[in-house]
């Protein structure tokens, strides 16, 4: 099924058709093709002004949202994995959207501290354990109405298991991820889709705290 919705994808424009084809070749992950149709269906029916992306690699959905967002969209994207941080640059350049990309170097938990909002769209495509940790700060940031959308979420499969049924080494990730999308579906500042699309999606509408929850908060 993939596969053949897949095939029915026109593309994109030279540049990103180029720029996904070096990114296999070097064996980075970005975003699946399925992941790209939807975004720019999204970016066309939301029309973000201030986004944010949370996992940079070499700068593949940061271009692609640039080209096909609204002109006056401004994007900031975060990175930690120091080995991409020049290719990232480099990408930037050469697409021509330098200018309305802004590169952040450095663990997002603490670079999100720096940053104010309000963010339209908040994109997470960084490392699956840490979602839950960077989901205070994306509340703090993201503008009521805003969207968040995370990507990677189902883990392909793994998260329905049973963590006894998970390699070892994955059981932290797998334990944290199912927490994070418990949380998204149950926070009463959110209203979530879980999407079977790629390797899963979310997508999330913060909404203003119901006037009950905000005054039992208050009473406490």
């Amino acid at each position: 099924m993939t596969a053949y919705i897949n095939s029915l994808d026109t593309g994109h424009t030279p540049f990103l058709e180029k720029l996904e084809q070096e990114a296999k070749a070097a064996h980075v992950p970005i975003i699946r093709r399925e992941m790209q149709s939807f975004l720019k269906v999204f970016l066309a029916v939301q029309k973000p002004k201030r986004i944010l992306e949370v996992g940079t690699a070499v700068g593949f959905s940061a271009i692609l949202m640039a080209e096909y967002g609204v002109p006056e969209a401004r994007i900031t994207t975060i990175e930690n994995y120091e080995k991409r941080f020049q290719v990232a640059e480099e990408n930037f350049h050469r697409s021509g959207y330098e200018d309305r990309i802004t590169f952040l170097k450095g663990d997002a938990a603490e670079v999100m501290k720096t940053l104010e909002g309000p963010y339209d769209l908040i994109f997470m495509d960084a490392a699956k354990g840490q979602y839950i940790h960077f989901l205070p700060e994306v509340l703090r940031l993201l503008r009521d109405g805003g969207v968040l959308i995370s990507d990677n979420v189902l883990q392909d499969g793994d998260v329905i298991e049973s963590r006894f049924a998970v390699e070892r080494r994955n059981r932290t990730i797998h334990k944290r991820m199912r927490e994070y999308l418990y949380t998204l579906k149950h926070h009463p500042n959110l209203l979530t889709s879980i999407i079977p699309l790629g390797d899963g999606i979310t997508v999330s509408v913060k909404q203003e705290m119901p006037q009950k929850k905000v005054r039992q908060e208050q009473e406490v």
